[in-house]
């Protein structure tokens, strides 16, 4: 019975992917635009950024959209289908858990910040404008 239930949500994630993916791209707002220089700098403090993040996750695809009105360059790793990734993020930030920003400062000290909430309300509070 577990199996049956597992394979029926695996079917109702295969058929809805595609549509939300779509609905992602068709509402994905425009970036922030900025002077050259400000961008630079936001691109170089955006280099100690990663998010963790399954490509399908409506978490993952609202903390998406706040990164891309941002206009932040933040590398995105595939924690779903990347073993690699996968064991990173349960390694550093203790479960298996997405979206997920891995923040690193200038001492190379790492914070993992899970909660799509609390990860746009501190992308805000970084990289929106005063």
């Amino acid at each position: 019975m577990r199996s049956v239930i597992r394979l029926f949500f695996c079917f109702i994630r295969l058929i809805l992917t595609p549509f939300m993916l779509i609905a992602e791209k068709l509402s994905t707002p425009k970036p922030l635009q900025r002077e050259p220089a400000a961008q630079a700098e936001i691109d170089k403090a955006c280099q100690q950024l990663v998010m963790y993040q399954f490509l399908a996750c409506p978490f993952c695809i609202k903390v998406r959209k706040e990164i891309n009105r941002l206009g932040l360059a933040i590398e995105q790793r595939d924690a779903q289908h990347n073993a690699a990734h996968r064991a990173e993020l349960e390694a550093g930030g203790g479960r298996v858990k997405v979206p997920c920003l891995r923040i690193e400062n200038d001492q190379a000290e790492v914070r993992w910040l899970y909660e799509s909430n609390d990860i746009i309300a501190y992308l805000q509070q970084q990289f929106a404008p005063k």
